[in-house]
């Protein structure tokens, strides 16, 4: 065998013909395109860390809504009217709005009993953060209540 033959072009030490680098154009577009899969990866990540927040805090305003509806009408004579109030500190705020329930399924005109129980109805609008449709709450219940017969003997 040659020395030729074995070696290809190739000089004393050199590289082969049939071998070449990476060119500057190449390593930048590889550059370029590692850029934009991690800013991808990174929005994605982002994304995940506001749905995350998000349920959060919309998890608690459900907890402070339950909490402010199983303490309303405890202890106090519950009345048509409008309340509102906030929790930790204003990060929550809260309106609610209690009003007689209508039927719609009654005759108008058809008098009521002032004996009788009474529904009333209740909306509880809680918002947290701007207030966006995103980060508000509404719960819509009703609650039965005895007349006040202090208010009734006249």
């Amino acid at each position: 065998m040659s020395l030729h033959s074995r070696g290809r072009g190739r000089g004393p030490g050199g590289p082969r013909a049939d071998q070449r680098g990476y060119s500057l154009l190449e390593i930048i577009v590889a550059f370029a395109v590692l850029g934009l899969a991690l800013s991808l990866l990174l929005g994605t990540l982002s994304g995940g860390t506001r749905q995350v927040r998000w349920a959060a805090d919309s998890g608690r305003a459900v907890l402070h809504a339950q909490s402010l509806l199983d303490e309303v009408g405890v202890g106090e004579v519950l009345v048509p009217g409008r309340r509102d109030g906030e929790f930790e500190g204003g990060r929550y705020r809260w309106v609610l709005d209690v009003a007689p329930y209508v039927d719609r399924e009654r005759p108008p005109g058809q008098p009521a009993d002032p004996y009788a129980p009474q529904l009333l109805q209740l909306r509880l609008v809680v918002s947290w953060g701007e207030g966006g449709p995103r980060e508000r709450l509404q719960v819509d219940t009703l609650r039965l209540v005895q007349p006040d017969p202090s208010g009734l003997s006249g």
